[in-house]
Order: C-alpha cells, then structure tokens, then sequence
C-alpha cells in the first residue's frame, strides 16, 4: 500500500540537484514514503520502458503499479502530488477517523500552500465553469498574484474543501489560509476597492528582473541552456564560459517571454546572450570575446575587476 517515487535524473542538470534537495525535505515529512534516484543514462532500458525523454521526472508507484507521473523541476506540483497519493495511502490503511484527520490535514496544506489560493473547476489558462473564469479575469485584472487548484483532478478534495471551508460553491478563494470567499464576494471587494488590499499583488517585472540576475554571483541569460544552447551565440558563449572554469547559472529566455522582452529594456542591451556578474552587466558575445583577449574575462568573472 505504501508510496514509491522515482526520480531519473542526470548528474549535469542543475535543476535535478534542486528537485533532488526538494525530495530530502520531502523524505523528512513523509517517513511511510518511499524515495529512490535513479540516473536515467545509466539504466536506458528503465528509461526506455517509462518513456523518460527528459530529466527529471518522477514516476509514482503503488502495489507495483505505476499511478503517476510528473516531468520536469515543479516542486509544488511533486509536493502536492506526493501528499495526494500519500494520503489516500493511509486512507486505505487507516480507519474513517483517521482518514477525515488526513484529509484536513492536507486541505489545510493546500490551503497554505501560496499566500494566495483559488481552487477552482480547471486551471487560470482554461478554465471550465463560467464563474471560475470571471474569477481569473478579476485577480488578473488587478495584477494579484495567486496559485490555483482543480477541483476536478481530485474529487476528495472538491467534497472534502466545502466541508471543512463551510461554503459549498466553487471557486474559492484564500489569503494567507483563510477563506475570503466565492465570486460574488471578490466581486463586492473589488466594487469597494478593498481588493487590492486583502490580495498579495504580483511582483513587478522590474523587482523580478533585479531577483533574477542576482540569483547567482555570475549569471547568462541565453537562448537553451548550458546543456543545450539553441543559439549559434549561445553556444559560443558557453563554450567560453566553460573554458573558465567559473561557475554560473543560465536563464533560458525562450522559456519566458515576459523577461525576454523586459530585460533588453531593463538593461538597455536589446540581444542575447547577456551576461551579468553581481547584478552588474558585463554584455553579450562580442563583448566576453574581446575580454577573453585582454585577459580581463577570468577577473571580471571572479569579481576582482
């Protein structure tokens, strides 16, 4: 009855280490689940079978059964899955008491799970009932930073949420764990703009961009990633990069339209790759080349210039 989750992953790919640290933590807080690694490379005929085309992805397993998949370093999404399964594991084991006790333990997970939650009938990119969508419209509209869930992926929780929240309609929403309410009381707040106020708003794209490039002491915006450049330039500044033996992250711009666009205004440099050290813009290819000649690539890199 007990959980298995596997994890194939790949000694290069940084965002496995993460998810690697974020299953630890999971490990700790879930003993009656069980965790394993596996290096995809080094077991082709596993991969093979899982169909695992990527690193990393997790597969869940019950009774021998494959029950669940998840491609790709979503760490709220495997938290969430891991506590899904892992509850209606001690719900089959468990008496009736026991399983209402972990099933509001896991709503109140949920709950808190961002400091702003919509559950919801689908997802903010498409959702599936009227009052759902003008929902989304109205936290877009008003730039509030939220995390949603579907009802409809988990029908203990659709049942479960409006007993324990008292309120028997959908989409809900909460703020820092606490019921505010359905649509026609986000409607009355947004009327009485209280809204703005009782809703955690969304980081502006600026306070996002200076995060972003001092989220490593040296960091490249660049097209792919340093495992795979999907520029000609990308690919040339990497290998540079590389060659200097100093560490540093890669942001993957084609992954994200939003800083592709806002950096080359923020940082007035309109093409990519960019490379920054400490928050500062140190410039793109031809710039690192012309470093690299000087000698002054290697210093700069370390921060000594």
């Amino acid at each position: 009855r007990s959980l298995l989750v596997v994890h194939f992953w790949a000694p290069w790919a940084p965002q496995c280490a993460q998810m690697n640290e974020v299953m630890a933590a999971l490990a700790k807080e879930h003993m009656q689940v069980t965790f394993v690694k596996l290096e995809a490379e080094a077991v082709p005929e596993v991969s093979e079978k899982y169909g695992i085309s990527s690193v990393p992805t997790f597969l869940f397993f019950k009774n021998s059964q494959k029950v669940d998949r998840l491609d790709g370093a979503h760490a709220p999404e495997l938290t969430k899955k891991v506590q899904r399964h892992a509850s209606s594991s001690s719900v089959s084991a468990g008496s009736n008491d026991g399983a209402k006790e972990d099933l509001n333990v896991r709503l109140k997970k949920l709950i808190n799970a961002a400091p702003c939650m919509l559950f919801m009938k689908g997802s903010p990119k498409e959702p599936r009932c009227g009052f759902s969508k003008q929902m989304v419209e109205i936290l877009n509209k008003h730039g509030i930073s939220f995390s949603s869930f579907d009802i409809f992926s988990d029908e203990e929780v659709r049942q479960g949420l409006k007993t324990y929240s008292n309120w028997p309609t959908y989409p809900q929403l909460y703020v820092a764990g606490e019921l505010i309410g359905g649509l026609d009381i986000v409607k009355e707040l947004e009327a009485s703009g209280e809204l703005d106020t009782v809703c955690p708003k969304a980081q502006k794209l600026e306070d996002r961009l200076k995060i972003l490039i001092n989220k490593a002491p040296v960091m490249l915006f660049m097209k792919g990633s340093k495992q795979m450049a999907k520029c000609g330039f990308s690919k040339q500044i990497i290998e540079i990069m590389n060659s200097t033996g100093v560490d540093y992250e890669t942001f993957d711009i084609l992954e994200d339209e939003e800083v592709r666009q806002g950096l080359k205004t923020y940082s007035d440099w309109p093409t990519y790759p960019q490379l920054y050290v400490k928050g500062e813009l140190v410039g793109g290819l031809d710039i690192v080349k012309e470093l690299r000649e000087s000698g002054e690539l290697l210093p700069i890199l370390k921060g000594e210039n």
